[in-house]
Formats: C-alpha cells, structure tokens, sequence
C-alpha cells in the first residue's frame, strides 16, 4: 500500500525550489526550474500561507493564498484571501489532495477575519464544490482599426477635447506616477472587482523584476488631465511584421484604466490611431467596455474571448453585505446553505444608496440560496431573476426573488483587470 501524502505549510523558503518545480509540472510549463527563476518567484510566496502535498519528499501538489483588497460596490473594500497556484501532479489525481488544502486555506482565511476568499478558475468545474461562484466575466476584442471609421490624424492634446493630453514615459515614471493613479481609479471611478496592486506587482510590470525568460519590454503611457494630474495609463506591446513592404503590426494592450471616462476614451484614442497598427488587440476588459461603442463601426471589434473570469467564496456573510451599497432602497432575508459551515445561516439585509446593515436573524426568508450563488451575485453581475430561472435560488416569500434583482445589480458590471 502506498504511503499517505502530507499536505502540510511550507517549512520555510528553503523549500520553495521543490513546491515551484510542482507548480511548474503542474501546469504543464516544464519539469524543472532555474534557480533565477526561483529567486524572483519565491519573492512573492509566504511559506506560512503556501501548502505543498508531500509523497516522501516530492511535492505533489500545490495551494498559495495571500492578503487582497477588493473594491465592492460604492467604492469601499474588503480584505479577501486570494487563492493561486493550485496544481496536484497527474500520477496524484482523484485523491482529494486539493479538498485538503483548500479546506485549510478556508478555515485559516475564516480565523483571520477575511470577507471573502477569491481565485481566478482555470477550469469552471471544479470550484463551485467549495462554495466559490462566478462573480464577474471578462472580453477581449480584436480591432481591425481600418474599419473603425476613426479619424487616425491624432495631433495631440487638442484632439481629446478635453484639455488633456498622452505622454510616453519609461518605466522608470511610469513606476513613480502609475500606482497612485490606480488606487484613485479603484475607490472612485473603478469598477467593483478590481484589487489592489502591490510594490512587487508594479515591479514586475516595470522590468524592475524579472523572470529568466527573455521578454522585449513594453511601452508606457500616461494620460493627464487639464490640470496636469495623471489620470490613467496604459501598458503596451507591439510586434513588427511586414508584409510586402507594408506593416502589419498588432498591438497588445497589457493594462489599461483611468480614473475618469475622458481619460479612457482618450488612452483608446491613443492606442488606435498610432501609425503601421492593422489590428489593437485589447486584453481582458469588462464585458461592458467603452469598447467597442467607441468606435463610430462597432463592428470593427471582434470578439477572441468571453468568459468567467473573478470567482468568490463568501465567508462573512454581515461583513460583505454590510459592506457595499445598493441602488435602491430595500430589505430582504436571506437563507445561505453552506455545507462546510463557514458562512451558512439566516441574515436579514437592510439595504440603500447611502449604505447597508446586516445581521443573523431568526426571520422566515424570502430567498435560499447556496454560498456559491451568494457569491456570483455580490458584485452586482449576475441576476438573482436568471439563478431563479435556473432553479438555483428558491424564492421562500413572493417578490423576493424581483427584490434581491432590484437590490444586487448594479449599474456598470465588475471588472477585475488583473489575474492572480
């Protein structure tokens, strides 16, 4: 009989190298590591918040959380436990090495008082059985820019309209004006589902650190408004092909935001009309993008993808709808079914434009539901009236189900523009 595994936290950083090369044959990126590799990815691990599954001393199976900031409807945020790197090597399948480590993860998440748990799914099958369900989508579009019917003849500031103006910076002051920008853009005009940027994540995106693979660096871009304060950025790659003598290049957008709509039409209006660019794709926007209705042809925009892409565990029920705001004033109890316990029970939602309350309450509900379900309506995306459709909400009280759509939706749809 083969010997149980051991899933167990990490000793210390001495045993990042081995629990990295399973990540690496997890997911199918090579069976080894270079050690420069290991230094600038170990940077970003906690071996205290990082498990390993052990068979002897290979390392099996891998789980990594750590700390997150979300923006929740209304602009305030909540700390939230982020789950990433979750592999279990092929020949350990089918054993419930990852039941195991994200039943640690939960309950240590649960004891730290975190709203919430978070992952971006790689598969949509799997995660539901742990209670996470799918809180915003994603869509990337391709844009043929000799058909978007656009003016091209960009001259610079006085073509936006609005007193701003676009600047290329190295990455250098894009690293010094860039972070300050953001966290504006996700308490004030972001959207509910974006995160925090840590120093390391803005030093990665800035050539600061690097993994060993030889990467060209991108380009920089930010806007600033009439007052000269920066309002937006983007980040951007270009190929260089030619055709025939002619080029055929394709921009990549890798990141771009802004604290105000001017500032995103005018980043868009950058990227689409520099010189040689055939085709601007956009990398993963809200599925309610300016894009592509800020083209006079719309129909320029392909879409490459569109899919589920924030999943969220609740794990405070009071705290996360105490936490956000609602469009309309309104009141509604709820039942949440958790089989693992960590957020199941009966609250009663007192909800309005200016604020929330939410407590445990013996009331009779007027909604059941799953923690999952819970989950992919706290954001405001998806439709209590669709999961009822779906016979995923039970409505327990008549206009409860016309109630929870009135109160969860939201007028723009999350957006989390960054992976984890």
């Amino acid at each position: 009989m083969p010997n149980p595994v051991e899933i167990r936290t990490l000793a210390g950083p001495e045993e990042l190298p081995e629990w990295l090369r399973a990540v690496s044959t997890g997911f199918y990126r090579g069976p080894t590591v270079t050690d420069e590799e290991v230094a600038v990815r170990s940077g970003g691990a906690d071996p205290a918040r990082t498990q390993g599954a052990y068979d002897g001393a290979r390392c099996v199976g891998t789980f990594r959380t750590m700390p997150q900031r979300m923006t929740v409807p209304g602009g305030a945020e909540l700390p939230v436990c982020a789950v990433t790197n979750v592999t279990v090597t092929p020949t350990h399948r089918r054993r419930g090495l990852l039941s195991g480590m994200m039943a640690h993860a939960l309950r240590a998440a649960r004891e730290r008082g975190d709203a919430m748990a978070s992952l971006i799914a790689a598969e949509y099958p799997i995660y539901g059985r742990f209670g996470f369900g799918p809180a915003s989508w994603v869509t990337e579009w391709e844009v043929t820019v000799s058909r978007t019917g656009l003016d091209r003849r960009y001259a610079g500031p006085a073509d936006l309209g609005d007193g701003g103006s676009v600047e290329i910076v190295d990455a250098g002051d894009f690293r010094r004006l860039a972070p300050e920008a953001h966290e504006r853009f996700r308490a004030g005009a972001g959207r509910q589902g974006a995160i925090d940027r840590t120093d390391r994540w803005w030093d990665l995106q800035c050539g600061i650190l690097r993994f060993a693979e030889p990467v060209a660096p991108p380009f920089h871009a930010v806007y600033r408004d009439a007052d000269g304060t920066v309002g937006g950025a983007v980040t951007y790659s270009s190929d260089d092909v030619w055709r025939a003598k002619l080029p055929e290049q394709t921009v990549t957008v890798a990141d771009l935001f802004a604290t105000a709509p001017a500032g995103e039409r005018a980043l868009w209006r950058f990227v689409l009309s520099m010189d040689w660019i055939q085709r601007v794709r956009t990398g993963l926007r809200a599925p309610d993008d300016l894009l592509p209705l800020l083209l006079p042809d719309p129909r320029a925009a392909r879409t490459l993808t569109h899919a589920d892409f924030l999943w969220l565990r609740p794990l405070d029920v009071p705290r996360m709808l105490a936490a956000r705001t609602y469009p309309t004033a309104g009141s509604l109890v709820l039942e949440v079914r958790d089989k693992d316990g960590y957020a199941g029970g009966r609250y009663r939602l007192e909800a309005g434009p200016e604020g929330a309350a939410c407590e445990a309450t013996h009331e009779e509900p007027g909604l059941s539901l799953d923690v999952s379900e819970l989950g992919a309506l706290y954001l405001g995306d998806e439709s209590a009236v669709r999961l009822h459709a779906l016979g995923r909400v039970t409505e327990e009280r008549p206009g409860a189900v016309a109630e929870a759509e009135r109160l969860f939706r939201t007028a723009r749809r999350p957006w989390c523009p960054d992976s984890f």
